[in-house]
């Protein structure tokens, strides 16, 4: 059964909502951070710490995209962006799932990828497992 992760952006957050370009731009600016610590560590990290390619499927532009794993411990992460309206009140989102076909490492990089961006947004972190994390500041 495939499951879902979301980053929700709530009051106090870095952004209000988010395109998915910018998504793709965020993942893309992660991978060259892990390059540059790969250049002082003097191994590839980026390629360790990232391995997936990003890709689109036909039709699907504009709605959601997957990264697909260069090698054979990683399959598919998909993402997505969204909105819901809780309380008569918009509140924009980003969905992480793991198909069912996907593997643990496609889970821990889910995970990785979700609190790097949580905290970086500082938003609502709706884990995997349930758990909810919060990187907003609240009273």
């Amino acid at each position: 059964m495939a499951q879902s992760a979301y980053i929700k952006f709530v009051e106090g957050s870095a952004v209000p909502s988010l395109s998915l370009d910018e998504l793709k731009n965020q993942l893309l600016h992660y991978k060259e951070q892990l390059a540059l610590t790969g250049k002082q560590l003097g191994w590839e990290y980026d390629d360790a710490g990232f391995p997936y390619s990003i890709e689109s499927k036909p039709g699907a532009e504009g709605t959601w995209f997957y990264l697909k794993g260069k090698y054979p411990q990683y399959k598919y992460i998909v993402m997505g962006v969204g909105t819901e309206t809780n309380n008569e009140t918009e509140r924009h989102f980003v969905q992480v799932v793991l198909p069912e076909d996907a593997t643990g490492g496609d889970k821990s990089k889910g995970n990785e990828f979700c609190k790097y961006l949580g905290k970086l947004w500082k938003a609502e972190l709706h884990l995997f497992n349930g758990r909810i994390m919060y990187f907003n500041p609240r009273k």
